[in-house]
């Protein structure tokens, strides 16, 4: 029998992150056999390294994906490809139902290297030819996370009462860079707001072509890329609020009248949004393909070998993304 490496965590059991020696995968008719390349970081990853995240048994983690095709159907061998995370729920609930499975009702869902499926953080995986979406470069392993921004800005699009020409990210980590790339390609006047004053954060803004702030400007468009609750409570009454940042557990006051009478006597709306489908995918390759590859390169400020693992899992002074390569 032929084994493969893989990057495992018993879920059952914090620190338990290790390079496992796997069965390789036997590919269906419909599947692509790919050869792993890399997976980035995020902070769902760490949750599940941590053991703050996730219950079960033995899970092959990495949900942002990159890989070279060694056959299947649909992609040429040597093809690089991103595999989608999500798959719907069995039911399937009303959304699922319609395709749109990002958008799952009842919770049944499940996902590559976060619940329920294996993921990409092996040397070979396999994935539908359904689910595998063609990505240019290497820098196709930022489809994942910008997949996410893609989906942000089309509710954005599909909600807004009106046009807008400005628009606010909080947040200058992945998805907020991201958000502001495609804010940048739409000719829009972009607002990013961090509080870092120092490391690659702002440069990367100013590159792009966008407005880098310490201090949190009056924008009434956002999209809010932190999960930080103060800020999100700052936010609230703001006309069209986009919050893309899962937070943690911390009790913040909010004068929740204020909120609801501003977002009332302006019309507007706060929505979440996680997850994509696979044209989210699709569309988050085009932007690559738009995009500067030298200032998308740039976001990944780190590269780990899969010897040391353990190091990707840290978050570093400068960190910006961080990608494991395998």
């Amino acid at each position: 029998m032929v084994f493969m490496r893989a990057l495992t965590v018993d879920l059952a059991r914090a620190g338990s992150l290790s390079i496992s020696e796997l069965p390789d995968p036997v590919p269906g008719p419909e599947d692509l056999l790919v050869e792993g390349l890399a997976i980035g970081i995020c902070g769902t990853d760490r949750e599940i390294v941590r053991g703050e995240f996730g219950t079960g048994g033995t899970l092959v983690i990495g949900h942002e994906s990159l890989g070279r095709v060694i056959s299947g159907p649909g992609f040429a061998p040597g093809s690089l490809v991103a595999g989608v995370v999500r798959r719907p729920d069995p039911v399937p609930c009303v959304a699922c139902a319609r395709g749109e499975f990002d958008m799952c009702r009842n919770g049944q869902y499940t996902e590559r290297g976060i619940t329920g499926l294996d993921g990409y953080g092996s040397t070979l995986w396999t994935v539908p030819a359904a689910y595998a979406v063609g990505v240019s470069s290497s820098t196709g392993v930022l489809v994942e996370p910008l997949s996410v921004v893609v989906k942000a800005w089309e509710r954005l699009d599909q909600l807004a009462l009106f046009p807008f020409e400005s628009v606010l990210i909080t947040g200058a980590g992945p998805i907020g860079l991201l958000a502001a790339l495609i804010g940048v390609q739409r000719g829009l006047d972009v607002h990013v707001h961090d509080l870092a004053s120092d490391g690659p954060k702002p440069d990367l803004v100013e590159s792009l072509g966008a407005t880098y702030h310490r201090e949190l400007p009056d924008h009434q468009v956002v999209i809010e890329a932190t999960g930080a609750p103060k800020l999100v409570a700052q936010l609230l009454g703001r006309e069209l609020v986009c919050l893309t940042g899962v937070p943690s557990t911390e009790v913040v006051p909010v004068d929740i009248g204020q909120a609801n009478r501003d977002l009332v006597l302006r019309n507007g709306i706060v929505f979440g949004t996680v997850n994509s489908n696979v044209r989210h995918y699709q569309e988050a390759a085009a932007v690559l393909d738009r995009a500067d590859d030298a200032w998308v390169s740039s976001l990944i400020t780190r590269r780990v070998p899969l010897e040391s693992c353990a190091e990707a899992f840290e978050t570093r002074p400068g960190d910006v993304k961080v990608v494991l390569e395998l």
